[in-house]
């Protein structure tokens, strides 16, 4: 287990911030990784933090357990898992500054647009189609296992739908501990469990764990139409950080 002291106060608002995220704040668990990779490598940042993702989204699909859209799973997971194929394939020959600057342009784009055209009226809410499911859906996977961004796809096909709250918090779980468990292999692969990481991953348990059931607590006491323009503005968020991030990885 990591014993450096400096490695858990950044670890401590990492977790706290995944937590946050996977109870329903969407986005803010980009964050998580670029804390822990002041401290670490960004690869053995990455090992440490699948295994707290997976303990996370146990605790988020129990709580949203009767609330997600059977239709979008069935969609999206089979192009998710085909992208993080393409993702642990491609790895050695994809920046992920690039796919980082892609998705981050795309979000911000997707995000002012929807919150500008909300303004002048909510439009009717679209239907999941199957052709853009299965795109997204393997960008999330792709997106997810290159750059760990794989939030932002899944918003710009879901939320147009306009889903009760906590139906889209719940699908996102869902989808999200499915492709959790999907990456396990490449990382297994990679040769990233080493006992010090897992050690490490289970030591930040108890906390990651109090920090999921904090953002499912605090997420409900927002309403439907609020949670809507907040996942908006933290999705143009994310999205400047992704593009910051890729411009100085690409630059």
């Amino acid at each position: 287990m990591i014993a450096d002291p400096l490695f858990y106060l950044a670890a401590a608002p990492a977790v706290l911030l995944m937590g946050l995220s996977k109870g329903g704040f969407a986005g803010l668990g980009l964050l998580s990784l670029p804390l822990l990779a002041l401290v670490v490598s960004p690869v053995q940042a990455a090992a440490i933090m699948l295994p707290i993702l997976i303990a996370q989204d146990v605790v988020t699909v129990w709580a949203y357990r009767r609330a997600w859209d059977s239709r979008n799973l069935a969609i999206l997971l089979p192009g998710a898992a085909l992208g993080i194929g393409l993702g642990y394939l491609l790895a050695a020959r994809v920046s992920d500054a690039a796919v980082a600057l892609a998705v981050g342009a795309i979000s911000i784009a997707f995000a002012v647009r929807r919150l500008v055209v909300e303004r002048c009226g909510a439009p009717p809410p679209t239907t999941p189609g199957l052709a853009a499911g299965w795109f997204w859906g393997v960008v999330c996977g792709f997106t997810s296992m290159i750059a760990h961004a794989g939030g932002p796809p899944f918003q710009i096909y879901v939320m147009p739908q306009r889903l009760a709250r906590d139906v889209f918090v719940g699908t996102g779980a869902v989808l999200f501990a499915a492709i959790n468990w999907i990456k396990l292999p490449p990382y297994v692969a990679l040769g990233q469990f080493t006992r010090e990481n897992l050690l490490t991953s289970a030591a930040l348990f108890p906390l990651a764990v109090l920090a999921t059931w904090l953002g499912v607590l605090l997420v409900r006491q927002v309403s439907g139409e609020r949670f809507y323009t907040a996942i908006y503005i933290l999705l143009i968020l994310v999205g400047l950080k992704l593009v910051w991030q890729g411009a100085r990885g690409v630059l």
